[in-house]
């Protein structure tokens, strides 16, 4: 099972690789930046893996992204992905034969799991779901492993499978007290404590993180990189607020299409049908664990401004479509559970009929264009990416080593990764307190020769300072692409110089 589930993740990463589709995501740049400029930053540590993400996802790509082609490739964040993808596969395969007693079985969901494109394709980009499934099936077997032992060991196992959950998505914080509660009611209550002791460290460990570096522990939910302050600032903006948000049938519709659109609908009928086939195998405690997920997102989008979009709903677009996989693992237990159901003999031909059908829709219409999570980052990125690419060639063309650049990174990262120009060339926000001084006081802290700027952001109004001082910047490209935000690159001008202004040239405004 191991080595299948290692093929089919070798070859879905070769076949994303080769075609450039690894970081279409701004999330998966932007998490392999992460880990890169914990090592290649002017300030390197900790520090620079943030206050939002967490930080599991980005310490697994750092072994990788030390090596600068695999970094500048996205190759460094694919290998992790894969990896725990082949673990998720793994422990779903040991949890599914433990609770139904049948290969058959555990084979139908590895296979209902592991073919899923929109999956396929996660798993072969730096991105969390990966990892967090691994973590999610690693608790799930320990779960299931203690409900036939009640081994110490198996409490243990979840304790480190649930600090994983808790170190890639927040979801994981979700599940310590219901899974607590599930070790509490064995014969042995205290079990439920030390599990809830155990999972507990790193919420703790990263409320510390954030206390430490920000000055405020809950920096992750309402600090100013927060996904709750952004959609404040885009509400102060004028921007409508998201669908779901304080609307429970609308948060589920949000949902409920995300994950149909992520599973195929084929596997939601069968994931729905086959949770008669659960409840009469009296699975209950699986089905309600894997549920937990869905809550957690449902919930979310109603009350902490967490959007999903999808093309057939109002905004009538793509973002976080893959936050549907939630009801992935659910999906697929529920579904293999139709095997469970028939005689011994005809196990086999149930489990390759199940697996077939689910696949059916995807394999009819063998198309990137059908996989949402695919989809989203195709369109999501386009502007993105024709933007990068003119910016990189330029700098690549005129920047010299040591001349030192002072930019946001977020999205603009990318020019840099693609341009080949370490990130300890670049002043930006996680190197403080330079970057604060700079943008307070760039006549006396601003010494970089080079500055890249979207319009209105904390760069754009350092330049604007500094010219006041008598420090003035020249903008010797400016780059507009349809969609996206003009960028501007500039150049800081000498006494000799200083009225000289590039032809065109754009100003911070």
């Amino acid at each position: 099972m191991c080595l299948l589930l290692t093929a089919l993740s070798a070859f879905a990463i070769h076949w994303h690789f080769t075609r450039g589709y690894v970081l279409y995501y701004g999330d998966a740049q932007a998490h392999l930046v992460n880990a890169r400029r914990m090592i290649d930053s002017r300030t390197p540590g900790p520090e620079q893996i943030g206050t939002v993400w967490l930080p599991l996802p980005h310490v697994l790509m750092l072994p990788f992204a030390r090596m600068d082609e695999w970094w500048r490739s996205g190759l460094a964040g694919a290998i992790p992905s894969g990896g725990c993808y082949v673990l998720a596969g793994v422990f779903l395969y040991a949890a599914v034969r433990r609770l139904l007693s049948s290969r058959a079985v555990a084979a139908a969901a590895v296979g209902l799991f592991a073919l899923n494109p929109n999956l396929l394709y996660l798993q072969s980009a730096p991105m969390t779901e990966p990892v967090f499934l691994a973590c999610l099936m690693a608790l799930f077997y320990a779960m299931a492993w203690f409900r036939q032992t009640n081994s110490i060991f198996a409490v243990v196992l979840a304790a480190v499978a649930s600090n994983g959950a808790s170190l890639t998505r927040y979801e994981g914080w979700f599940l310590i007290p219901f899974v607590a509660l599930f070790f509490a009611v064995s014969k042995r209550w205290w079990l439920g404590l030390l599990f809830g002791t155990l999972a507990s460290l790193s919420p703790l460990a990263w409320l510390a993180h954030d206390w430490w570096y920000s000055g405020d522990m809950l920096a992750f939910y309402h600090g100013p990189y927060s996904a709750k302050a952004y959609y404040q600032r885009a509400l102060d903006g004028g921007m409508d607020r998201y669908p779901g948000d304080q609307e429970w049938r609308k948060a589920w519709l949000q949902f409920r299409t995300a994950a149909e659109l992520c599973a195929g609908r084929a596997l939601v009928i069968l994931g729905l049908s086959g949770l008669a086939g659960a409840i009469w195998k009296r699975q209950f405690w699986p089905v309600g664990f894997l549920a937990l997920p869905v809550a957690f997102y449902v919930w979310s989008i109603y009350s902490s401004g967490t959007p999903i979009f999808v093309p057939g709903l109002w905004p009538y677009s793509y973002y976080n479509t893959r936050y549907g996989l939630a009801a992935f693992p659910l999906l697929v237990f529920s579904a293999a559970t139709l095997v469970a159901v028939v005689p011994d003999r005809f196990k086999a031909l149930t489990a390759v009929l199940v697996v077939a059908t689910a696949v059916m829709p995807w394999t009819a219409y063998p198309h990137a264009d059908s996989w949402i999570c695919w989809k989203e980052s195709q369109v999501n990125s386009e502007a993105r990416r024709a933007w990068t690419r003119e910016a990189a060639e330029y700098l690549k063309a005129n920047y010299r080593t040591g001349d030192g650049i002072v930019s946001n990174l977020g999205d603009l990262a990318g020019i840099y990764r693609e341009a080949g120009i370490p990130l300890k060339e670049v002043l930006h926000e996680g190197n403080n307190p330079h970057w604060l001084a700079a943008n307070a006081r760039p006549d006396l802290f601003l010494w970089e020769h080079w500055a890249v700027a979207i319009s209105g952001d904390a760069v754009s109004t350092a330049l604007t300072k500094s010219e006041k001082y008598g420090r003035p910047y020249a903008c010797v490209k400016m780059i507009t692409v349809k969609g996206a935000p003009v960028i501007g690159i500039y150049r800081r001008q000498s006494a000799s110089n200083a009225n000289t202004v590039h032809q065109g040239a754009w100003r911070p405004q």
